[in-house]
This record gives C-alpha cells, sequence and structure tokens, in this order.
C-alpha cells in the first residue's frame, strides 16, 4: 500500500470562496470543506461551486466530509455536491444544525451528521483526527490535526487570536503547541486572509461598547441593524446593546430567523423571549423603541435591507426617522452593491453608521501577527498558504520565510492543484479540474458560454438579421429583415439597420450567384456580413443573430 498523502485543491486558493481540498491516503478520500464562491460579474449565476467533477468520477474512493465552520465559503456547496454523494459529515452542532437547514430547504436527502465537540478525537475515512477549538466570526469552528502515514497534517480553519472572545472559546495554541513539540507537525495549512495586515485583530468583545454608543446616539429612532446571520456573537452584541438601551428586538430575514432560532436552541445564544418582537408585534410597537436585526449587510439583492432599500419590504418602510447600521464590511467585489444600498437608504432619509466611520465590526480573520504565532506555535516542517486572494498566499509566504522556513519547505499552489506528501517531502503531482461550476437559484448548472452571452447582451446588445432565399433560383425572395436592442441610440437604429442589410445582400447576392447553398454557410456570411460592419461602424461586438431560411 501506498502511504503517500495526496491533497487536492478544488478551490478557496487565489480567491475568498470555494474552499474544498480532498486529503488522500490508499485511494480514500476525506473531503475538507464544500464551500461556495458569490458570483459578482456573473449575470443570473446564483453561487459558484468548484468543479465537483473529479469527485464525482471518484464518488465510491469518498468516505467522509469535514465542514469546518459554518460561513457560506466553505459549506455554501453542500446542497449541490450531495445530490449525486451521501457519506457522514462532521462538524460542530451549530454547524450541523445549519446544514441540516439548508439541505431540507433544497430537498436534499440528509447524510449521517456527526457532531463534534471540543477537542475530540475521531476516525474520519483514512485518518485520525483531532479537533481544536478556534475562535471565529461564527460559532462552532474547528481546527483539524489530520494524523496520516506520513505525519500531522494541521489545517487551521479560519481562525484569529482574540483574548476576550464573546463566547470564552479560545483559538487552542496550547494544543498545537503541545502536539508539535511531542509529535510534530509536518504539514501545516493556515488561512491566508489577512496576511498583508500587520499587528493583530480587534478583539470582537470591543465590538459591544460601540455599538451600545451608537444606539444611545440615535435615541428616539428606529434602528436597523445589518450583519452576518451566522454571526451570533455580533447579534448577541446587538441584543445586549439594545437591552441596555430599552429596546425591544426583532428579527428579519429567513436566514437570519433561522440562525438566530437555532443558536438559541443550542445556548450560544442568549435573548429572552420577552425581547423579542414577532411581525404582528414590530408593526403596532413604537418604532423609536425597537432594534431590527437583518440581512443584507453584504447588499444581497433578495435580502432585508436591499429589499427596505428599493421600498419592497412587506414590513418595513425606511423614512427619516431610521438609522441603518451596516455591522459588517464588505466582501470583495461586493463594494458597489453595498454602495448603491447605501445611497437608496440615504435617499430615503436614513441615516447610516457603517465600519469605514466607525469600529463596529472586526474581522474574524488573523492578522499576520496571529499567523506568526500559529507558526510558532507549530513549527511546521511543511507550508501550504490557503485560503485567500493569490496576494495573500503570498504575503503569508512571506510570513513564514521571515521565521526562517526554507523556500524549499514553502508550496505555494492554486485551484486545481494536487500534490503529493511522501518521505521526500512536498511536491505538485498534477492538476485536476479549477474551473467554476455556476448555478443559478434552483441549482441547475449555467454554462460559460452562457454567461458570456449575457454579459455581451447586457453590455453591448444584439442584433437580428433574417433572410429568406429562393433555393431553386437561388436569389432572395424578399428584402433581409433586421431589428436590433442595446446597439445604437433610437435615432441612429433605422440608418444603421438598412447599412447592414445592404451589406448582407451584397454578400448573398455574390454567395448564390456563384452556385453557394449550403445554408450553415450562407448563415456564416450573414454573420461575418453583419458583424464586419457593426465593427468598423461603432467597434462594438453586440450577441449576432443571423437567421437564413432556404424555401
Amino acid at each position: 500500500m501506498d502511504s503517500s498523502v495526496h491533497i487536492t485543491f478544488l478551490g478557496g486558493l487565489g480567491e475568498i470562496g470555494r474552499n474544498c481540498a480532498a486529503i488522500e491516503v490508499d485511494k480514500r478520500i476525506v473531503l475538507l470543506d464544500c464551500g461556495q464562491l458569490f458570483p459578482y460579474k456573473h449575470p443570473g449565476v446564483d453561487s459558484i461551486l468548484p468543479d465537483f467533477k473529479w469527485l464525482l468520477d471518484r464518488q465510491d474512493d469518498i468516505e467522509a466530509c469535514i465542514l469546518s465552520h459554518p460561513h457560506e465559503d466553505h459549506i455554501g456547496g453542500i446542497p449541490h455536491l450531495f445530490r449525486h454523494l451521501s457519506v457522514p459529515i462532521y462538524g460542530s452542532s451549530f454547524t450541523l444544525g445549519m446544514i441540516k437547514a439548508k439541505l431540507e430547504s433544497h430537498e436534499v436527502e440528509l447524510p449521517s451528521l456527526v457532531a463534534i465537540k471540543d477537542n475530540e478525537i475521531h476516525e474520519v475515512g483514512p485518518f485520525e483526527c483531532e479537533f481544536l477549538p478556534v475562535t471565529h466570526s461564527t460559532p462552532g469552528g474547528l481546527m483539524t490535526l489530520f494524523r496520516t502515514p506520513q505525519g500531522i497534517i494541521l489545517h487551521s480553519s479560519d481562525f484569529k487570536l482574540d483574548p476576550t472572545p464573546v463566547d470564552g472559546r479560545l483559538t487552542d495554541l496550547n494544543r498545537v503547541s503541545d502536539v508539535s513539540k511531542k509529535e510534530g507537525i509536518r504539514l501545516l495549512l493556515a488561512d491566508s486572509t489577512n496576511a498583508e495586515n500587520e499587528g493583530v485583530s480587534l478583539s470582537e468583545s470591543e465590538i459591544g461598547p460601540m455599538l451600545e454608543d451608537v444606539l444611545i446616539e440615535n435615541e428616539g429612532r428606529r434602528i436597523i441593524v445589518g450583519t452576518f446571520s451566522s454571526h451570533i456573537h455580533r447579534i448577541q452584541q446587538i441584543a445586549d446593546a439594545a437591552k441596555k438601551t430599552d429596546r425591544k428586538l426583532a428579527i428579519l430575514g429567513p436566514s437570519m430567523i433561522r440562525n438566530v432560532a437555532l443558536s438559541r436552541e443550542l445556548g450560544l445564544l442568549k435573548v429572552s423571549d420577552s425581547v423579542l418582537l414577532n411581525e404582528k408585534e414590530l408593526k403596532k410597537f413604537r418604532s423609536s423603541k425597537v432594534c431590527i436585526i437583518c440581512t443584507g449587510s453584504q447588499a444581497e439583492p433578495r435580502a432585508a435591507i436591499s429589499m427596505m432599500s428599493v421600498g419592497k419590504h412587506p414590513l418595513i418602510e425606511i423614512d427619516e426617522n431610521d438609522t441603518v447600521i451596516f455591522s459588517s464590511s464588505p466582501i470583495p467585489g461586493n463594494e458597489a452593491s453595498i454602495f448603491r444600498v447605501h445611497n437608496n437608504l440615504v435617499r430615503l432619509g436614513a441615516r447610516i453608521v457603517h465600519s469605514g466611520k466607525l469600529k463596529i465590526h472586526t474581522t474574524g480573520h488573523g492578522k499576520a501577527g496571529e499567523l506568526l504565532a500559529l507558526h510558532e506555535a507549530s513549527n511546521p516542517e511543511l507550508f501550504i498558504p490557503v485560503h485567500g486572494e493569490y496576494t495573500h498566499l503570498l504575503g503569508h509566504e512571506e510570513i513564514a520565510l521571515g521565521r526562517g522556513m526554507e523556500r524549499s519547505k514553502v508550496l505555494r499552489c492554486v485551484d486545481g492543484d494536487s500534490v503529493c506528501l511522501d518521505e521526500h517531502g512536498l511536491h505538485l503531482e498534477g492538476r485536476v479540474s479549477g474551473e467554476y461550476l455556476m448555478v443559478d437559484v434552483r441549482g441547475a448548472e449555467v454554462s460559460k458560454e452562457l454567461v458570456k452571452e449575457r454579459i455581451s447582451l447586457g453590455g453591448e446588445g444584439f442584433i437580428l438579421v433574417k433572410v429568406v432565399i429562393d433555393g431553386k433560383r437561388r436569389k432572395l425572395l424578399e428584402r433581409p429583415f433586421a431589428m436590433t436592442l442595446g446597439w445604437v441610440e433610437a435615432e441612429d437604429k433605422e440608418e444603421s439597420l438598412n447599412e447592414i442589410i445592404e451589406e448582407v445582400v451584397k454578400v448573398l447576392d455574390g454567395a448564390l450567384t456563384d452556385g453557394e447553398s449550403d445554408q450553415k454557410e450562407l448563415t456564416r456570411l450573414v454573420r461575418r456580413a453583419t458583424g464586419k460592419f457593426v465593427d468598423l461602424k461603432t467597434g462594438r461586438r453586440p450577441v449576432l443573430v443571423p437567421i437564413v431560411e432556404i424555401n
């Protein structure tokens, strides 16, 4: 039997999202996370996932899936993959609660869900796995120690070193250090998100007093706070601030309602029933004594704040008596959408407070000083930076090198890379697809070609040219028809289309005279003539739709 360990990265390297890796020994695979990337330049696409083809081709070899924590960039791909796969999923109780709801909402049959407690050891596939607590911006994050034939592989998960976390749950670097000294850590896979940011991150517990100050300063106004529905620690602090300022609490947005209920059930969120307002009570209660916690901090189109900003929320109508707090920072790619929501809310009269103005948000990812502490505690022989855009991976690599690690001991990978860990060290051994799998709201796949077409249609418009040909006499039966949308201004449309028709007629007359009768070739000539004219006239590239009928 081959004792080598193979790690295949299907996503998360070179981007914030799609985190997914397969760890393999003797053709036995354990999947580590299965996330999505939020689309921002892909019309009609609701989620971008790893390309699962390689996994599905080997689905009989997959024995389990470990989920490090319940953020969408780590679990968002589960419903799609588990339509085709059913293996045990390991994770914290909170993570599994979110997975259960997600799979049920997608009508996917539930696999075996194995709840993990901090510091437990489980046999997962071919590996002995030890799970350590980490502090992050959601409960139940887990660092994983994989005991393999090639030594221990440590996956950091998303983490920070917060000395005063809201829930008291510290990243267990002491255990990492202990394992490193007693057994050694062969390979470190570690979060790189904030590798380029010096120092250490702000403690989550410092956000609460700032939020309380904002609520005090906005006395007599309705408060609406947007944050991530999985950020239970932040929700706890908003709830505490609301209670201290004598406000009732309302929860809006399906995912926010679901996650608040789950976290209360698990004892992770402490909010009294007497503080909470249901929808009926919210309508009747004095708005100046209300604090609403809802989704939409990232301007998601169907989220509560986004609906409020365009006057389409069924319960909330924004006016000059509202203060809207964005207790988050923009995910890269979302900035323009978020600013648009800000502007819409201000136009409706709202006062906006966001993390660019006040310290009402802190990252869940360790900065350079915290990453260095992880390296010091683990003292790995080998290192692969994971989870981040390419510049983040490079920045994390520089931290390792700055600490004294030899360059030959650091391997920088990208999506699709497959690496081998053996007695000789760490080396690239091949590639699988690192391409995007794009799906719509129904979970149906959307091709790259279709997205390109939509982008072209949205940016350049289209031109349709219809030609009817007498096949026997080899001549045009009538003048070609042409129409366009989104290509030229209305006042130029008729002239431009007439010019296109003239070019098409000229080309077809010549081809038909020369004896050309093949429909595909005649269609190609129409497309070519139209495209050439359009390019010379405007330099634009609209979608061309040539139709040739031969009677």
